[in-house]
């Protein structure tokens, strides 16, 4: 009988953690990811000007910032209605860009969907390794933001085949993201105590040590810095291609697969390795990832970038908000959030550096560089005890 329970509690974890996913798949994949691909559709459309796309992708960062911040006092009992709240504001967003017809909606909007975004992640975080202490779940979890990419993504290369219209490839991004949330739904609905059979693991096979106050700051910094390190590459990549034969958004959807056996695997390798281990390694070669196309803008340099950058983004994301979960009882505030709320500091960082140090040096490069010494700086935080 006891066998019995653990395999039906095993399923449902499984299924519990897929939830989750679902809840960033359509609030990080579809609603804060989505836009990169779509953007340069709505301004060839004349829906919007290049500096009202910037103005928008600004506002979306702010908006994550401002999400974050909101939640700095949220409670793991608070977090399923939370996940259902980010969720149906997405779907609204979603269908919002599909009838907005000014750049200034089209701002007023991404601000939103950045504000949910982070709600998503930081709801969906606390309601599986906080209210139902499944850490375990962390890699299926994490693993929504890649598919959400690259769902969007293909979603958006199959349209452009089709020569469909933004307005209707945001109304397809909306509905196929409300029925993998209806089919998920039953799942976030469950009690506290619904893994009760489940034995759960330890993270990984490093000696307990007793933790200073000073290890949970020194884990703000290095997601601070991950934050800044990975978002430019992120963001400018499909510039550093415009020439190629390829479709710029299929390197995109690259990075988002390359994201989605990355959470396993970054899990596994912190589970054997150890959480100093495996943040150290994530760090360096997501900093190779990142600094690649400073030598070379062709295209198979570009695509190991996609491939480095996206395998080891939302690896970061796996070792170090479970981390943060641990160490939660040292500080006084919402880790998670704080943390959430860091990546978000740095992700406006990173375009605002960038943007500068193009506009002195007409390159890229100088701010690729400043990435990678950030990411540099967060490998050697990392290794101290």
């Amino acid at each position: 009988m006891g066998l019995v329970n653990n395999y039906q509690s095993e399923a449902k974890a499984r299924m519990m953690s897929l939830a989750g996913a679902v809840v960033l798949v359509t609030g990080m994949g579809y609603g804060r990811f989505a836009f990169t691909g779509i953007m340069p559709l709505m301004i060839q459309e004349h829906l919007m000007t290049l500096s009202q796309g910037n103005l928008a992708a600004a506002a979306n960062y702010a908006g994550y910032l401002a999400g974050a911040l909101l939640l700095a006092k949220a409670r793991p009992g608070d977090a399923r209605l939370l996940c259902c709240f980010a969720v149906i504001t997405t779907l609204l967003c979603l269908f919002a860009l599909a009838v907005s017809h000014s750049g200034m909606q089209v701002i007023v909007v991404r601000g939103v969907a950045g504000l949910v975004s982070a709600v998503s992640l930081i709801a969906a975080s606390l309601w599986l390794l906080q209210h139902h202490k499944h850490s375990s779940g962390a890699p299926l979890l994490y693993a929504g933001v890649g598919v959400g990419i690259f769902l969007s993504a293909e979603v958006i290369a199959v349209a452009k085949q089709l020569q469909l219209t933004s307005p209707a490839v945001w109304v397809i991004c909306g509905i196929s993201a409300a029925i993998l949330f209806l089919l998920v739904l039953r799942w976030l609905n469950l009690p506290a105590d619904s893994l009760r059979f489940t034995a759960e693991p330890a993270l990984s096979h490093e000696a307990p040590r007793p933790q200073a106050r000073s290890a949970a700051y020194r884990l703000l910094l290095i997601y601070a810095l991950s934050g800044f390190g990975y978002i430019i590459t992120a963001t400018y990549l499909p510039l550093f291609l415009s020439g190629s034969p390829v479709d710029p958004i299929q390197v995109w959807a690259l990075f988002g697969l390359a994201a989605i056996p990355s959470c396993f695997i970054w899990h596994k390798w912190m589970v054997v390795k150890g959480t100093r281990h495996a943040l150290v390694t994530n760090l360096l070669v997501q900093a190779v990832g990142v600094v690649l196309p400073a030598f070379s803008h062709s295209l198979w340099v570009c695509l190991v970038s996609a491939l480095l950058t996206g395998f080891t983004f939302m690896g970061t994301v796996t070792i170090a908000l479970p981390e943060a979960r641990r160490l939660a009882h040292l500080v006084r505030f919402n880790m998670i959030a704080a943390m959430t709320a860091l990546y978000g500091v740095g992700q406006i960082a990173g375009p605002l550096v960038a943007g500068q140090l193009y506009r002195v040096s007409g390159s890229f490069s100088p701010s690729l560089f400043s990435a990678t010494a950030a990411l540099l700086v967060a490998a050697l935080l990392a290794v101290i005890r």
